[in-house]
C-alpha cells in the first residue's frame, strides 16, 4: 500500500513566506507550518492543495512547483510542499489555526517551525533570496 499524502503550500507575495500557526492537534499547537491538509481519493496533490487553501485560509491559490523531496510525518504518511500563487483572497486562520504570519527570508527563523517543515521552508526561501522581489 503507497504512503498517504499531506500537502502544503508554501504560499509566497511580495518575496514573503505564509506561516500558519496550528491550534491543533495539542501535541503540535504553538508550532508553525505551512498551510495544507490530506489529499482525499481522487485527487491530484495541486488539487488537494487548492481545496486545503480555500479551506484552511478562505483564499483560492495556484500551485507552481513541487519542491523536491517528500518528510515522513508519521509511519505511512509523508508530506510534499508545492510553492504557491495567491490569486484572489486575503489569508485568514479559519482552521487548524490560529495566527498567521508573512516572514521575509531573514525572519523565517523567528517562529519555531515544525521539524518536516523544515527542509522545505529552507528550499523556499534559498529560492525567495534569488528571485527578484516583486
Amino acid at each position: 500500500m503507497s504512503d498517504s499524502v499531506v500537502v502544503a503550500g508554501a504560499v509566497c507575495d511580495g518575496g514573503r513566506l505564509l506561516a500558519a500557526r496550528r491550534s491543533a492537534p495539542p501535541a503540535l499547537a504553538g508550532r508553525w507550518e505551512l498551510p495544507g491538509g490530506k489529499l482525499e481519493p481522487g485527487e491530484s496533490g495541486e488539487q488537494a492543495l487548492v481545496r486545503e487553501l480555500r479551506e484552511e485560509l478562505g483564499v483560492e491559490a495556484e500551485p507552481l512547483e513541487r519542491i523536491p523531496g517528500e518528510w515522513p510525518l508519521k509511519p505511512g504518511c509523508v508530506l510534499r510542499v508545492w510553492t504557491v500563487r495567491l490569486l484572489s483572497g486575503e489569508p485568514a486562520p479559519l482552521e487548524d489555526h490560529d495566527e498567521l504570519r508573512w516572514l521575509t527570508p531573514d525572519e523565517t527563523g523567528t517562529v519555531d517551525w515544525l521539524d518536516q517543515d523544515r527542509p522545505a521552508v529552507a528550499e523556499v526561501v534559498r529560492r525567495l533570496r534569488g528571485a527578484p522581489q516583486g
